[in-house]
């Protein structure tokens, strides 16, 4: 009689076959990931109970996430977790509790002794406590040399790229330069040196769950080459084998930058 193995037994062996599938060379430097699916997650597998059991399954899945980078050795990782469109359609009672969830999430990555973390996003929109605690946490960090981490909070493309203009051209105007002399100068670097992301390398792989084939607006200067990967898992449900095969995925492809 054939004995059949455990589950996590398995799994634990397709990791280690994966891991040793993985070409280390051509692992990205900059994967970010729009952790999508919490709300859904939450209805089935928490009925009856607030939608923050989704959000904080969210949460504890983005450091699982963060871990898993970390192992492997990547440079940068951005987590969208809050969208501008999400503050808008949102009810108070839901975003206030989705923000203090957010704020732990970033003391937590924040409270290891090498990542340095990074909040971006306009969080001007945000109440001023939330806003302040999330600054504060990401001042803590700041100047470590591990992983790099961006978490996308109050994030929204067309925001970045208003706030990037405004910049550049408070910029500009204070050493003197006129709308017409920047017209005729501006080059993209100009642009990138304003966004979010300055001088960060772009994203080399951008992971989406829960089914959606869409960008929705996150990074959409930086995407520019980056590569996709779409999984149907919720993203509570998202596993470190799933992470493996992205990776696998995007070390098989042949990258040519708009060429």
């Amino acid at each position: 009689m054939i004995q059949r193995l455990p589950r996590d037994l398995l799994y634990t062996a397709y990791e280690k076959h994966l891991l040793a599938e993985l070409d280390r060379s051509r692992l990205p430097h900059h994967v970010a990931v729009l952790a999508d699916g919490n709300r859904r997650w939450a209805k089935t597998n928490a009925p009856g109970q607030m939608l923050e059991a989704g959000y904080r399954a969210g949460a504890a899945k983005l450091k699982e996430f963060a871990g898993w980078c970390d192992e492997l050795g990547l440079e940068v990782v951005t987590l969208w977790v809050l969208s501008t469109e999400n503050l808008k359609r949102s009810e108070q009672d839901e975003v206030l509790p989705l923000l203090d969830i957010i704020v732990s999430l970033v003391q937590d990555l924040a409270s290891h002794p090498s990542w340095a973390v990074q909040v971006v996003g306009a969080l001007d929109l945000l109440p001023d406590e939330p806003a302040a605690a999330l600054r504060r946490a990401a001042e803590a960090s700041a100047g470590r040399q591990g992983m790099h981490i961006n978490v996308a909070v109050s994030y929204g493309g067309r925001h970045e790229l208003r706030d990037a203009f405004r910049s550049l051209l408070a910029e500009q105007a204070a050493t003197g330069v006129t709308l017409e002399e920047l017209a005729a100068t501006l080059e993209m670097d100009q642009i990138a040196s304003h966004l979010y992301t300055a001088g960060q390398p772009d994203p080399d792989l951008i992971i989406r769950t829960s089914g959606e084939q869409r960008l929705s607006g996150f990074l959409m200067w930086q995407s520019a080459h980056s590569e996709f990967y779409f999984h149907e898992a919720l993203w509570p449900d998202f596993r470190r084998v799933d992470f493996l095969r992205a990776l696998r995925s995007f070390t098989q492809r042949e990258r040519r930058f708009g060429r």
